[in-house]
C-alpha cells in the first residue's frame, strides 16, 4: 500500500518534517481526522442497518463488539496510524455485508422473499398514510392498525420495496406509493391531505403546511412533531381519520420493484446463454442515495444512452432517477431491475456472485460496472462493503465523500481504480472499452 502522509494543521506541512513548526505528531492531523469520520459515517451505517434488525428480534454480538471498537478507534490521541484506519474501513465493509445479510435475513423470515411487483402510483378515494423511511417493522404494525378503518396507506422513497414483500402486500389497504427520493417530502406531503409517518433517517422538518399530521417512530424525531412509541399508531388512525378524503387519481407512472436474490438467479441459466451469444454484453449497477443537485441529472442520461444488449440494476433512493425508464428486455430478462433498499446492496452482491459463478469467471472478472451517486453514512458503508469484496473501478459522483483529501484520494485510486464521474458520453464510452 502507498504510504499515507500525515499533515498538521497548524502549519500545512508533514507532521516532523523539517519545515513543521510542531515538534513529532501533535494529534491535529488532516489525514487521520478524515479517516476518522470515514469510519464513523461506516459505523453509522451499520448502526442503523443493525437498528432495524433489533426491531424484527435479530442481533449479532461480533457486530456489536466492532461497533464499540470502532468507536473507540476514533478518540482523540488513541490512534494515529492511517494505514490502520484504512484496514479498520475494509474490516468495516466486511461487518456492513454481515449486518446487511442478517437484516436480509430478518425481512424475509418476517414477510417472505420479495418478489417483482407492479406498483400503482396514483391515488385510491379515501382517507389515508404516507410512511417514508426504511422500517418494515413500522409499516406492517401500522398496516395492522388500520386494517378494516378505510384508510390507505402509500409509501414513499426506500419505503417503496416494501410492495415487493408477499407478507406485506397481502393488506389490501396498502395501494401504491407516492412520489420519489426522500428530498420531495416538504413539496409531496404538503400536496396530499394525509397523515405521514417518518420511521427512520430521511426525514426533513416539516413545513407548517403539515406539522400537525406528521409523526415520528424509532430513533427518528421531529421539533413540534408527535412521537410514536412502541408501534402504537393509534394517534395517527386517529388524525387520518379527521382529515378529508383523497380523491382518485390515476398515476403517471407504473413502477416495478421486488426484484429478489432468488427471482434474478433463477435467469442465471438464460442470462449465461445470452452471455455467451452476446446478446447480453454489459451489467451495470446504478443506484445509491440521491441528492437534490441537476448534477446528479447524469445518471439517467448515462442510463437513457445504454446500448439494447446491457441490463441495468438499481437500488436505493437513488433508484427514482431511472426507474420510470422503460429498457424493455432482453428476451425476457428485464432491463432494469429494481433490487430495493439500500440494505438489498447484500442481494446485489449476492446476485453478481451468483451470476459470476454461472458464467464462470471470478467476480472481478463479471462484466459489471458501477456508478453510485453521493455519499451518506449507509452508501459509504456499503462502498466499503464492496472494496473488501474486490470490486473495482467504482465511479463515484457528482462529488466525492467530503473525507476524502489528496492523501485518501490518491489510495482509493491506485490502489482500488475509484474515479469521480466525468460526462455520461465519455464515461460510457471508457466502460464498453474495457
Amino acid at each position: 500500500m502507498p504510504e499515507l502522509r500525515m499533515f498538521c494543521y497548524q502549519c500545512s506541512q508533514t507532521a516532523g518534517g523539517g519545515g513543521c513548526t510542531v515538534s513529532g505528531v501533535c494529534g491535529k492531523v488532516p489525514t487521520v481526522a478524515r479517516l476518522q469520520d470515514n469510519l464513523l459515517f461506516v459505523v453509522k451505517g451499520i448502526s442503523a442497518y443493525l437498528h432495524h434488525a433489533r426491531e424484527l428480534a435479530r442481533s449479532d454480538p461480533e457486530i456489536e463488539h466492532f461497533l464499540a471498537d470502532a468507536f473507540y478507534c476514533t478518540l482523540t490521541n488513541v490512534n494515529f496510524d492511517p494505514a490502520r484506519f484504512v484496514s479498520l474501513s475494509l474490516e468495516a465493509g466486511r461487518m456492513n455485508l454481515r449486518v446487511m445479510r442478517l437484516l436480509k435475513e430478518a425481512h424475509i423470515a418476517a414477510y417472505g422473499e420479495p418478489t417483482p411487483v407492479e406498483v400503482f402510483t396514483g391515488t385510491r378515494k379515501g382517507r389515508a398514510v404516507i410512511v417514508t423511511g426504511h422500517s418494515l417493522k413500522a409499516l406492517e404494525e401500522l398496516l395492522k392498525q388500520t386494517e378494516g378503518t378505510g384508510i390507505n396507506v402509500y409509501t414513499h422513497s426506500e419505503m417503496l420495496p416494501a410492495h415487493g414483500y408477499p407478507g406485506l402486500r397481502k393488506y389490501p389497504h396498502l395501494v401504491g406509493n407516492l412520489g420519489g427520493a426522500w428530498f420531495d417530502q416538504r413539496e409531496l406531503f404538503s400536496r396530499y391531505a394525509a397523515a405521514i409517518v417518518g420511521t427512520s433517517n430521511c426525514v426533513l422538518p416539516p413545513r407548517e403546511t403539515y406539522r400537525d399530521r406528521m409523526f415520528t417512530t424509532g430513533v427518528t424525531g421531529l421539533p413540534g412533531v408527535t412521537h410514536i412509541r412502541d408501534f402504537d399508531f393509534g394517534p395517527v388512525v386517529e388524525r387520518a381519520s379527521r382529515l378529508s378524503e383523497l380523491e382518485q387519481s390515476s398515476g403517471s407512472r407504473t413502477l416495478v420493484t421486488g426484484f429478489g436474490k432468488s427471482s434474478v438467479l433463477a435467469l442465471a441459466d438464460r442470462i449465461r446463454t445470452l452471455v455467451q451469444q452476446g446478446r447480453i454484453r454489459r451489467f451495470f449497477l446504478v443506484g445509491g442515495c440521491d441528492s437534490p443537485t441537476r448534477r446528479n441529472e447524469y445518471f439517467r442520461r448515462f442510463v437513457q444512452q445504454l446500448p439494447e444488449d446491457t441490463i441495468v440494476l438499481t437500488l436505493a433512493c437513488g433508484k427514482y432517477r431511472i426507474n420510470d425508464l422503460d429498457l424493455g428486455e432482453i428476451e425476457g430478462i428485464p432491463r432494469l431491475i429494481d433490487l430495493g433498499q439500500c440494505n438489498d446492496s447484500i442481494v446485489a452482491v449476492e446476485i453478481a456472485q451468483g451470476l459470476a459463478q454461472a458464467l464462470g469467471v471470478q467476480l472481478e472478472e463479471l462484466p459489471l460496472s458501477m456508478l453510485l451517486m453521493w455519499m451518506e453514512q449507509k452508501a459509504v458503508a456499503i462502498f466499503w462493503s464492496l472494496l473488501a469484496l474486490g470490486f473495482r473501478d467504482i465511479r463515484l459522483g457528482p462529488i466525492l465523500p467530503a473525507w476524502v483529501n489528496e492523501d485518501i484520494l490518491r489510495i482509493l485510486s491506485t490502489e482500488y481504480g475509484v474515479r469521480l464521474i466525468s460526462d455520461p458520453e465519455k464515461d460510457l464510452e471508457e466502460i464498453l472499452a474495457q
